[in-house]
C-alpha cells in the first residue's frame, strides 16, 4: 500500500533548515517472521534472499535491491549510479553486450532497471522454468560485468539524453526540484544526476562505484512466483555465496533547501509542487497516514480532483502521493495550470490540504478501502509486483507482510483513527516549488 510519486532562483533565499529525522523505533526482527508461503535466508556475506511461493501462477520474478543509490554518489559525480547501471548491462561474464540482451530475449524475460536514493534495482520476470537460467545471467551482471571502455561514451550519452528529456517534462522537473529542496541532502537527489557531473565522469569512476557498492552486504533479493525453494536457495548460494562483502559507509544528513523556490521558464503554464512531512513506511501510523493521502487523491471523487479541478476548473492536472525513504517521508502534491489561474490554484490547493486536518467522513473512507483492496487483488496475480514488494518490505520492515495482513490493516482503518492522526499530524510547514513565467505569492505560515 505504498502510494508511489533549472535556472537561477533569485526570488527566495536558500534555507539552512535543520534536517529533522522522525523518531522511528527500530522494527524487531522476529525469529520466524514469515508465514508458510514465504521463505528467507541471510548469507554470511550479508546478502538476504526473501521469496514468496504463489499458487496458480506459471511465472517467476525477482528484484535485486543493491545498496548503490544516489546517496552513495560523490557530490561531484551526481548521476554516477544511473551511469553505472547502464554500463553494467553492456555485457557480462562470457556474453558481450549483444549476446547478453539476446539471451534474455530468448528466455522471454521482461526486465526493468532503476535508481532510487537507497538502491539500484534490477528486476526481471519470466516463465517459472526459465528462472534458473535468468538468475545465472544476472549473477554475471552483478559480479562480472565488462564495463567496456569502447561503449562508455555511448552509455554516457544515453544517461545524458535521459537527463535532457526532463526539459520536455516540466511537471517531472518541478517535482524533482521540490524533493531536492524538501529532503535533507543527499536524500533529495535526482536519479538522473546533473549534466556537468555526468559529463566529467570517467570509466574509472564507474568501475570504482561498482566495486564499492555492488556488494552482497546490504543487497536484498526478492523473488515471487512458482518456485521450488530448496532448489532455488541452493542455486543462489552457488551463484552468490562467495561474493565478497565491501565496507559500508552511511550518508550524513545535510541541510534542507529553500522552503519556497521558483524556477523561471517561458511558458503559458505554471507547474506547482508542494511537500509536507509524513511518517515513514515502517512507522506504526503508516496506514492512517497513507489513508489520509488516499482521501486527498487517487480517484475522480477525491478531494483535490473534485475541489481544485472539477468545481473550480483551475487546472488540468492535480494529485497528491505518499513518498518514503527508510527514515524520512513526505506527502507530495502537484498541480499544473495556466499562468493566469496559478495563484488561485496554489491558494485553493493549500486550502484543501489545511482542510484535511479537520477530518474525513465515512463515505470517503469506504471509497478508499474499495480502491486499496482492488489494488491488493491485482498484486495477487502479478509475480513481478510481489517480487518488488517483498524486497522493499524487507528493506523497510525486516519482514514481509502477506497481502491478507495488509488487507486486515486496511479493514481496521476507521474515520476516528484517521482523524486522530490528522489532528496530531496536520498538513503544515509546506515546501513549495513553482516553475513558469513568474513567481507566485507564498503563504506566510
Amino acid at each position: 500500500m505504498i502510494f508511489w510519486v533549472g535556472g537561477e532562483l533569485p526570488h527566495f533565499p536558500v534555507s539552512t533548515r535543520a534536517a529533522r529525522i522522525p523518531d522511528v523505533p527500530p522494527v524487531p526482527v522476529e525469529e520466524n517472521p514469515l508465514p508458510q508461503e514465504f521463505y528467507s535466508h541471510a548469507f554470511p556475506n550479508g546478502m538476504i534472499v526473501v521469496a514468496e511461493a504463489m499458487a496458480g501462477v506459471e511465472s517467476a520474478a525477482f528484484s535485486f535491491l543493491l545498496p548503490a543509490g544516489t546517496t552513495t554518489e560523490p557530490e561531484s559525480r551526481l548521476g554516477l549510479s544511473a551511469l553505472t547501471c547502464d554500463m553494467a548491462l553492456r555485457g557480462a561474464g562470457s556474453r558481450d553486450s549483444r549476446q547478453f540482451l539476446s539471451d534474455l530475449e530468448i528466455l522471454g524475460v521482461q526486465r526493468g532497471e532503476g535508481v532510487s536514493a537507497a538502491h539500484t534495482n534490477f528486476g526481471a520476470a519470466t516463465v517459472a522454468e526459465s528462472l534458473p537460467d535468468v538468475l545465472e545471467i544476472y549473477a554475471d551482471l552483478l559480479r562480472r560485468p565488462h564495463l567496456p571502455e569502447e561503449m562508455f561514451d555511448a552509455g554516457k550519452q544515453v544517461v545524458l539524453l535521459e537527463l535532457g528529456s526532463i526539459e520536455d517534462d516540466l511537471a517531472h522537473k518541478v517535482m524533482l526540484e521540490l524533493r531536492k529542496s524538501y529532503y535533507p541532502s543527499p536524500w533529495g537527489r535526482s536519479s538522473e544526476g546533473e549534466a556537468a557531473a555526468l559529463t566529467a565522469a570517467t570509466l574509472d569512476d564507474v568501475r570504482g562505484h561498482f566495486q564499492r557498492h555492488y556488494r552482497p552486504n546490504g543487497t536484498i533479493l526478492g523473488i515471487a512466483g512458482q518456485i521450488d525453494w530448496p532448489r532455488l536457495l541452493s542455486q543462489i548460494e552457488r551463484l552468490f555465496g562467495d561474493w565478497e562483502p565491501q565496507p559500508e559507509t552511511l550518508p550524513e544528513p545535510g541541510p534542507r533547501g529553500a522552503s519556497a523556490l521558483h524556477l523561471d521558464h517561458e511558458s503559458t503554464q505554471i507547474q506547482i509542487g508542494i511537500a509536507y512531512e509524513s511518517v515513514p513506511f515502517r512507522h506504526h501510523d503508516y496506514f492512517r497516514a497513507s489513508g489520509a493521502v488516499g482521501v486527498l487523491s487517487g480517484s475522480m471523487s477525491s478531494r483535490l480532483f473534485t475541489e481544485v479541478r472539477e468545481k473550480r476548473n483551475l487546472c488540468y492536472s492535480v494529485y497528491a502521493s505518499y513518498h518514503t525513504h527508510r527514515d524520512l517521508a513526505s506527502v507530495v502534491c502537484y498541480a499544473g495550470t495556466s499562468a493566469e489561474r496559478a495563484q488561485e490554484t496554489l491558494d485553493v490547493t493549500l486550502g484543501e490540504l489545511r482542510r484535511l486536518a479537520l477530518g474525513i467522513d465515512e463515505s470517503e473512507l469506504q471509497r478508499l478501502k474499495a480502491r486499496v483492496k482492488s489494488g491488493l487483488i491485482m498484486q495477487q496475480e502479478s509475480s513481478s509486483a510481489r517480487a518488488g514488494s517483498v524486497a522493499r518490505e524487507w528493506y523497510h520492515l525486516g519482514r514481509v507482510r502477506p497481502l491478507d495482513e495488509i488487507g486486515q490493516k486496511v479493514d481496521e482503518l476507521t474515520v476516528a483513527g484517521i482523524n486522530e492522526y490528522l489532528r496530531e499530524h496536520p498538513p503544515r510547514d509546506f515546501t513549495i516549488a513553482t516553475l513558469g513565467p513568474q513567481p507566485l505569492k507564498m503563504p506566510q505560515d
